[in-house]
């Protein structure tokens, strides 16, 4: 797991980059993809939960790729808020921390790391949609760190990283639109204003401030 790979030339970072905007940007891929998002929120609501001491009571992901993390503990205070704030930040935070793995030459270490925290979103799935969800995420993964070859491995490790750096802040452009149409009522940034008083408006910029930084900050360090 500790094993380091060789760096990816410039043109196959390109390239992994091409490769997860099109997942991203196209409306087809999209479908599909998001689900990776939703897996991705879902866990880091789940483990910022558990971080701050709430009890996870399970999790469910829809094949609208909408999700629910359910956690008991106090209805108020810091915790409550960090663990509703974890969620629209989280997927790009997990692709900071990828691309740091990534820059350092531990691609496999990567793969695995993603594995575990599958594994531990896995037990909390009380859904059978979202336990298919993860264990096909899951399968792919495992299929990817088991028989792929280092250079391989990298590269796929690349295109996950760059996916996750990319759809956040998609997925909170998806948020601002939905609630402008009045779609999204007890959205986190909705929950996250009951919380705490602060405007929902103002919620959904600082996810998309920490999206896009979290981006921007990714990139440089992948093709520096």
């Amino acid at each position: 797991m500790s094993a380091t790979v060789p760096d990816l030339s410039p043109g196959l970072l390109w390239g992994s980059a091409a490769v997860a905007a099109l997942l991203v940007g196209s409306p087809a891929a999209w479908r599909l993809t998001r689900n990776v998002v939703t897996i991705a929120h879902e866990g880091a609501h789940g483990l910022v939960a558990a971080a701050v001491g709430r009890r996870l009571a399970g999790i469910r992901l829809h094949s609208d790729t909408s999700g629910l993390t359910v956690s008991a503990g106090r209805p108020t205070g810091i915790g409550m808020v960090l663990t509703c704030a974890a969620g629209y930040t989280g997927p790009a935070l997990f692709g900071l921390g990828a691309a740091a793995l990534l820059t350092a030459g531990h691609a496999v270490g990567l793969l695995w790391a993603l594995l575990a925290l599958l594994a531990l979103l896995l037990v909390q799935i009380r859904n059978w949609y979202g336990l298919w969800s993860v264990l096909v995420t899951g399968g792919i993964v495992f299929a990817a760190t088991w028989w792929l070859p280092p250079a391989g491995q990298a590269l796929f490790g690349a295109v996950a990283t760059w996916f996750l750096l990319l759809a956040a802040p998609r997925a909170v452009l998806e948020l601002h639109g939905a609630r402008r149409r009045r779609a999204a009522p007890d959205s986190d940034a909705d929950q996250l204003a009951r919380l705490t008083r602060l405007p929902a408006p103002l919620w959904v910029g600082f996810f998309l401030a920490v999206d896009v930084g979290a981006l921007a900050l990714g990139a440089r360090w992948l093709i520096s």
